[in-house]
């Protein structure tokens, strides 16, 4: 059974509680990850690099110079890679690197991810994480208290939540996401997984 601190909302910590078992202590697979992962990362490529072949060069249609005589290297047309503003050989192409992944696959490598965030405790659950007004300093008070490491920490938030995200936008070390759009990237580049027992009961009672 997965387990996670529980913390009060100052940051003090209550007690251990159990995760859900089929997203928290699932099986590891790691081919899924790494294909979920592959195609999030790929995905997000624009592919707009082009460059310019021998027809895209203004110029060209004329021989330089006569092809023998001259003492020079034999040339074509001024169009040619190996001339200085001539066309680039085998450059680059825009292209669309969109792949597509099974849900199944998805949504295995999501509870792969969970799993092994929990397995290595870097899973922390708050009652709540839902402050008064946007403030910064309170939520580093918090964090201080709670005794968060502050590398790389992802805040999964839910609606009761709104104050959370503008509190940590200018703080470096934590990212803040929704519910409904983190995928398995995002868990697995971070190194600790925070968020309130709301955004939890979110994530374990969805469809994923």
């Amino acid at each position: 059974m997965a387990t996670a601190k529980l913390y009060a909302a100052s940051g003090e910590l209550k007690k251990e509680i159990d995760l859900q078992a089929d997203m928290f202590a699932a099986e590891v697979n790691q081919v899924c990850m790494y294909l979920a992962i592959k195609a999030i990362l790929n995905n997000r490529r624009q592919g707009n690099s082009h460059s310019k072949n021998k027809s895209s060069i203004s110029g060209g249609g004329q021989k330089p110079w006569k092809q023998k005589g001259t003492g020079r290297a034999r040339s074509g047309q001024n169009t040619s890679a190996v001339w200085v503003r001539g066309n680039k050989a085998h450059g680059p192409k825009k292209r669309d690197y969109f792949e597509k992944v099974n849900k199944k696959v998805k949504r295995l490598a999501f509870r792969s991810a969970l799993s092994v965030k929990a397995q290595n405790n870097q899973v922390l659950v708050f009652e709540k994480l839902a402050f008064s007004a946007p403030k910064t300093k309170d939520f580093l008070a918090v964090m201080d208290k709670a005794g968060l490491e502050k590398r790389s920490a992802l805040f999964l938030v839910s609606e009761a939540d709104q104050n959370l995200a503008i509190s940590l936008a200018n703080v470096p070390w934590a990212r803040c996401a929704r519910v409904s759009d983190v995928n398995t990237y995002d868990l697995i580049r971070a190194n600790n997984i925070v968020l309130s027992q709301e955004a939890l009961g979110l994530l374990t009672g969805g469809a994923r």
